[in-house]
């Protein structure tokens, strides 16, 4: 029986086409698989599936570039979350997705329910959560709307991970013009399994049963997918009833539940009810499994009255999980759900036809062929040509340095930027302790977490600079890998895998999309020379702001691996008198740096370049010296060069230390400014007891790393004091550190009227 429009339905329009998200060539389509005009229903599954945020019908081609496989992945893309080896039959799964565009209009729930989403991508894989991290993007704190966005946000963040019980320990926050009118929230979870614990979201077994479980389903979040592909605009604030209200005291019940009902065997395939909701977590499991599926939307668990078929199946209703049982185990999963006190009903079946049915009672109101929804999406080759004032700002030559540079003024300049001034007043909102397996917290390049009951440890981390790839995509993309694997290398671990989460603006612009494919090229470069394949991820198209798009932002979430926790290396010095080391070339790279624009206003000129083989021999020397116990701190070199990089290295530590440092034997080819402010890639700051120093200039040079020992770490709360070729810095540390400590909290008490 061919499904039939319900009584009452809209009529099939082009205009109610339009407002689907559907382009004239995509229903023609619609109309040739299925023979017929759709019904209403059909209409919002193709809507929901064929979205950019569910099909990737812009960007699959360029995701299928990139590395994605290695002796340590168990899972890479194409399920819930990636999967890679830690050792001892250990393994850890993780992924990163954004949610843009409900932050933007709904800052607190687009943000807490960015996070619980991504928690059920990790449990639903078999793996316990055990870290979050946030990456963050707004337009500038002097703007009232924007602290509004940030405050939500980070308490959005905060509050969800706080109450489930999963620490969030480590991210970045960046505020810049570029993202004025449309904030990126991406979040990343971190979760640990055995390796035969895995479980993947395959629905198998005809006949077998289609339970829902977890909490009932309600009107909120309908068309989020569809909301997520389009731009924002003046009428986006009309759809906060596309957002979904998140329930964080419900997940963690539903943590518990899934994992149970996984090491159960009572079921075959688990997936969240995300994205689409129901229509994309049966429609995908049956599609991995090469399956059919029949579900009665009248037998789903709903929390409002009148709900029609189109809204249970598309609603985005948060804490809900799909689940495909063994036949005749279905009391025995409603008893697991009973004792959680989570509802379960058996809303369909799996059947061998291959085709997407939905019926209402005795209606079908929903038969589609499977493959075409998930499988057969469209897939678009857009355009590529890079803009011309792109161009002409990547060559814009950059203003000769001050004779006479004030450099005290402009390293304090620089610390007082949000961006690069302390996170504090973020990460103290969060949780970062619970589970009391955090051995590495906030603050630092990466976070380090023990894996109990082993001698193993687990660096986790996530950012990536808009600003390099929006000035010069392929070495921006390089650059956003490069850096996430310093930041697990400067703790000793080894870089393993990573997740991303692109974030870009409308894909049918040429430029965007070259932005969008340099990018990538870049990326999937970086991966392969540094052996961390991508295993899983999210795209995020259509971010833009008034009259532009935001900055193109690949965000990247990287774990790795230390074989002993216990020679976790922190980022701040920790003993006086203990011999500080630059690691790297200084070539004084001040296209697009932070000093440039603190200095003019404006973000041009050429970003630094990255060298890949120069990138893997540093992180193989921070990993051996961690392992060999030579090092006693290490903190990478990234947003305001080298000098800003001692100033937090002396900040970091357990008590504020001074520093003495002469980076005159660095200037050989560079200024003072250029040595001070310049953002080369491919350096760390270190320090180490000085009996012990030779040794590290001797793995240096084994490994080919540049090693220059600069000075020595100065006294609890003495002074700072950086010199080259008779210019000299010097501030009490104590300074410095209101100055860092307070550049986020002095705007933001603006919003509390202080």
């Amino acid at each position: 029986m061919s499904a039939r429009p319900r009584a009452g339905d809209p009529a099939i329009t082009p205009e109610l086409v339009r407002t689907h998200g559907l382009k004239p060539a995509e229903f023609d389509r619609i109309r040739s698989i299925l023979g017929r005009d759709p019904t209403f229903v059909e209409l919002g599954i193709f809507s929901a599936l064929w979205s950019e945020h569910c099909a990737y019908k812009h960007s699959r081609p360029v995701l299928k570039t990139f590395p994605t496989t290695g002796p340590q992945v168990i899972q890479g893309p194409g399920e819930n979350a990636g999967v890679v080896r830690l050792g001892d039959g250990w393994a850890v799964a993780f992924k990163m997705e954004s949610h843009n565009h409900p932050s933007a209009v709904e800052p607190y729930q687009g943000a807490a329910t960015g996070s619980g989403g991504i928690l059920r991508d990790i449990f639903t894989m078999g793996a316990r959560p055990v870290a979050l991290t946030d990456s963050l993007r707004f337009g500038s704190l002097e703007a009232a709307h924007q602290r509004y966005l940030f405050g939500g946000v980070v308490k959005g963040v905060g509050d969800y991970g706080n109450c489930v019980g999963v620490p969030t320990v480590a991210g970045d926050v960046c505020f810049d013009d570029g993202y004025e009118g449309n904030c990126l929230v991406n979040v990343m979870c971190v979760g640990v399994l055995r390796e035969e614990e895995l479980i993947r979201a395959k629905a198998a077994g005809p006949g077998n049963p289609i339970i829902a479980v977890g909490a009932r389903t309600g009107r909120d979040g309908i068309h989020g997918a569809s909301f997520a592909s389009e731009e924002l605009s003046a009428e986006s604030e009309a759809k906060r009833p596309q957002v979904q209200v998140g329930d964080p005291f419900t997940e963690k019940l539903l943590i518990e539940l899934s994992l149970e009902l996984i090491q159960s065997g009572h079921i075959v395939a688990i997936q969240d009810m995300g994205a689409a909701g129901l229509t994309s977590s049966s429609a995908e499991m049956a599609a991995r499994g090469g399956v059919g599926v029949e579900i009665d939307a009248r037998l789903v668990p709903v929390r409002e009255e009148g709900m029609t078929p189109y809204e249970i199946l598309l609603s985005e209703s948060q804490e809900r999980m799909l689940v495909v049982a063994h036949k005749g185990r279905e009391a025995a999963v409603a008893a697991i759900c009973e004792k959680w006190e989570l509802t379960s009903a058996v809303i369909g079946r799996v059947t061998d036809d291959g085709m997407y049915r939905v019926r209402w009672g005795d209606e079908v109101v929903a038969e589609i062929p499977g493959r075409s929804l998930v499988d057969e999406a469209p897939v678009y080759h857009p355009d590529a040509r890079e803009g011309e004032a792109a161009i002409a700002r990547r060559a814009r030559p950059l203003p000769a340095t001050p004779a006479q540079p004030d450099l005290g003024a402009a390293l304090e300049g620089l610390l007082d930027l949000p961006t690069i001034a302390s996170k504090r007043w973020v990460y103290e909102q969060y949780d970062t302790s619970v589970q009391t397996n955090t051995v590495l917290g906030p603050g630092g390049d990466a976070a380090v977490l023990r894996l109990r009951e082993t001698p193993l440890g687990i660096a986790v981390t996530s950012g990536g600079n808009g600003r390099y790839v929006w000035l010069d995509p392929y070495e921006g993309g390089k650059a956003v890998v490069a850096e996430a694997a310093r930041n697990l290398a400067v703790t000793g671990a080894r870089p393993l895998a990573l997740t991303d989460c692109l974030n870009f603006g409308n894909p049918e612009k040429p430029d965007v999309f070259f932005q969008f494919r340099e990018a990538c090229r870049g990326m999937s470069e970086a991966c392969t020379a540094l052996g961390t394949p991508v295993v899983s991820g999210n795209v995020s198209f259509y971010n833009e702001r008034p009259g532009a798009s935001v900055y193109p932002t690949p965000m990247i979430g990287m774990v790795g691996v230390l074989g002993d926790v216990t020679r976790r290396v922190p980022a701040g010095f920790q003993a006086p008198g203990d011999a500080i080391v630059v690691l790297g070339h200084c070539n004084g790279a001040l296209g697009g740096s932070q000093y440039l624009s603190w200095m003019s206003g404006e973000v041009y000129g050429a970003p630094p370049r990255v060298d890949l083989a120069a990138e893997r021999a540093l992180v193989d020397f921070l990993v051996e010296a961690a392992g060999r116990g030579l090092l006693r701190s290490a903190h990478d070199v990234s947003e305001g060069g080298l000098a800003v990089a001692l100033v937090e290295s002396a900040l970091a530590g357990p008590e504020r230390m001074g520093l003495r440092a002469d980076l005159s034997p660095l200037s050989r080819r560079v200024d003072a400014v250029q040595l001070f402010f310049a953002e080369d890639q491919g350096r760390a700051v270190v320090s180490c007891d000085p009996a012990r120093l030779e040794e590290v200039r001797h793995l240096a040079a084994k490994r080919g790393v540049p090693a220059e020992a600069v000075g020595a770490v100065g006294e609890r709360g003495g002074a700072v004091r950086i010199g080259v070729n008779g210019w000299t810095v010097e501030r009490p540390v104590g300074r410095l550190a209101e100055i860092y400590e307070r550049a986020i909290p002095r705007r933001m008490e603006r919003a509390a009227g202080a």
